[in-house]
């Protein structure tokens, strides 16, 4: 009998085909006693297996490219983490085995993750799986992850890891659902990158039996289990309809009467450069720059390599925009030689700008690389500052820009209210400003972006997140600047309609999102999408918000 379960749908696409569950977690080793003498042999074992998973996880990062190595490479470096290892290797010298070590070393750590407000609890995940990897190989068992079949599945999952995501063969892995996870999450990001249909956050997912026929919508997170005749026809007929209009769908965004409204990509390195131009991107709206500091969490990479990395983004776009963020570290991103180590709340402490005017020369390397990066292109360079909270944010910024000789637009993220509120103050300073919805959601409704259990208050159809972007786009257009949204927010087809009549004069996202995006704008008019936009402030809820504006697109 047909049933319908609904989650948090965070990439586009239909999918049908029977269930296979991910690979089990390995068990928690025997808390067994090594004699002393065993100890270095046990130390030199817990070493080999970290250093083994962290190749595999830095190989596998090579192979995803773009922003997929940007996560596992983090994952690497959290595997060598000097503190952990030397905690491993304290347990075995008072008697644990390796794997027993590695298993209550990783669990203290997650312990300290969990006490710090759950603020970095999106990385409990992430580290996990390092610790699975790492006791498995010490175990000399399978490897927990996707499993192995010849036929295309749907894969149910607790949650997913990055290693897991990045490498999905979208050829056999036609979607997946996991119970926990959020709209910004890593394995979110990930799918819509591959273009895999994904729905997370559904509760009991992991119940549904081995080989059961279920049909995903990942637009709208709904789940069919056992669907009938007619849900198949009906959703393949939908799914046919959709690619049919994306092959159709090319050109500069607009709506039907010819409002434009560029759609840009944001990208994680030069690895996600093609996808971004074969989608037709009209430039790029979001390059996050962490990808080069992440190869050596000890120091920064030097002006030379900066260079290199941005000119071969720069060039895929000659005659376009391309909006750089500085780096982002801090919080979920920390780096040794740049962010505080003791911060009780790192979220909430010196992340992103904040980190950069407190090591000004990281900063200048990083802008001047930009500058020579830059020279002799035509292309439309701007670059913007992560983090920013108010005025005085925004003019040491530009003041560091101006320092650097960059011959570009400086900007600002609104990613935290105040900047919101205050957009004008802040365009006194800067030339643009970019709507980072994420960290936006995140910081206006004190709801981590990679908890499940408050995922409804990171749903960026929230009505007093609208709010804060109706009131910077007001701003910008008071001020004849411009004002984009790069967060994930973009990717919503019928919310890219509804943020257009906000007032957003750009929308940035991920590649395997633009034809979406294109061909929904190109089916309303202006006034259309301001009428939708105004529904779906007018309303108490992210739900009746949804249902409000599609009720006045659809002519309801």
């Amino acid at each position: 009998m047909e049933t319908t379960l609904r989650g948090v749908g965070v990439s586009h696409g239909v999918a049908i085909g029977e269930v296979r569950h991910m690979g089990t977690a390995v068990l928690e080793p025997p808390a067994k006693q090594i004699p002393a003498e065993e100890a270095e042999r046990e130390q030199a074992r817990a070493r080999r297996a970290v250093e083994a998973v962290a190749a595999d996880l830095m190989a596998r990062g090579n192979l995803a490219g773009g922003e997929a190595q940007a996560v596992l490479e983090a994952q690497a470096m959290m595997a060598q983490d000097p503190e952990l290892i030397a905690d491993v290797e304290r347990r075995i010298a008072v008697g644990s085995t390796a794997e027993r070590a590695v298993y209550d070393a990783f669990a203290s750590y997650r312990a300290l993750l969990a006490g710090a407000g759950e603020y970095l609890a999106g990385r409990v995940a992430d580290l996990d799986d390092v610790r699975n990897r790492i006791v498995a190989r010490l175990l000399g068992v399978p490897m927990p992850g996707v499993p192995d079949s010849d036929e295309p599945y749907i894969l149910i999952a607790r949650d997913l890891a990055p290693a897991d995501t990045a490498l999905l063969d979208p050829t056999l892995v036609l979607g997946f659902v996991t119970e926990e996870g959020g709209p910004t999450s890593h394995s979110a990001i990930l799918a819509r990158a591959l273009g895999v249909p994904a729905i997370v956050a559904l509760p009991g997912a992991g119940e549904l039996g081995e080989g059961t026929e279920i049909a995903i919508d990942g637009s709208s997170g709904e789940v069919f289990v056992d669907p009938s005749a007619e849900k198949r026809a009906a959703l393949e007929a939908d799914a046919a309809a959709r690619k049919a209009a994306l092959s159709a769908s090319s050109g500069p965004g607009a709506t039907s009467d010819g409002h434009t409204v560029p759609l840009l990509a944001n990208i994680g390195g030069p690895g996600d450069v093609a996808a971004a131009v074969e989608a037709g991107a009209e430039g790029v709206g979001l390059f996050r720059t962490e990808f080069l500091f992440l190869d050596d969490s000890a120091r920064a990479p030097s002006e030379e390599k900066q260079t290199a990395a941005y000119r071969q983004v720069l060039e895929a776009f000659p005659q376009g925009r391309v909006v750089v963020r500085v780096l982002d570290a801090g919080a979920d991103k920390p780096l040794e030689f740049l962010t505080p180590a003791d911060e009780p709340n790192p979220a909430l402490g010196v992340r992103g700008l904040r980190s950069l005017l407190d090591h000004p020369d990281v900063l200048r390397t990083q802008l001047t690389a930009l500058a020579r990066a830059a020279e002799g292109l035509p292309v439309h360079l701007e670059v913007m500052a992560p983090m920013v909270a108010d005025r005085a944010d925004a003019k040491a910024f530009a003041d560091a820009c101006r320092e650097a000789g960059l011959h570009a637009k400086f900007g600002a993220m609104v990613e935290i209210p105040s900047a919101a509120l205050r957009a004008r103050s802040v365009l006194q300073e800067v030339e643009f400003l970019s709507l980072g919805t994420n960290d936006l959601a995140q910081y206006t409704f004190a709801a981590d972006r990679q908890v499940g259990a408050v995922s409804r208050l990171q749903d960026p159809w929230q009505p007093a997140l609208l709010d804060l972007v109706a009131m910077a786009a007001e701003a910008g257009r008071a001020e004849g600047k411009s004002c984009g949204v790069c967060g994930e927010a973009a990717s919503d087809p019928l919310l890219a309609c509804v943020l257009t009549g906000l007032g957003v004069t750009s929308l940035s996202m991920g590649a395997a999102s633009i034809p979406y995006v294109r061909t929904t704008l190109a089916k309303y008019t202006l006034a259309q999408c301001e009428r939708a936009a105004a529904a779906a402030r007018a309303t108490e809820s992210a739900d009746e918000a949804r249902a409000a504006a599609q009720a006045v697109l659809s002519g309801e």
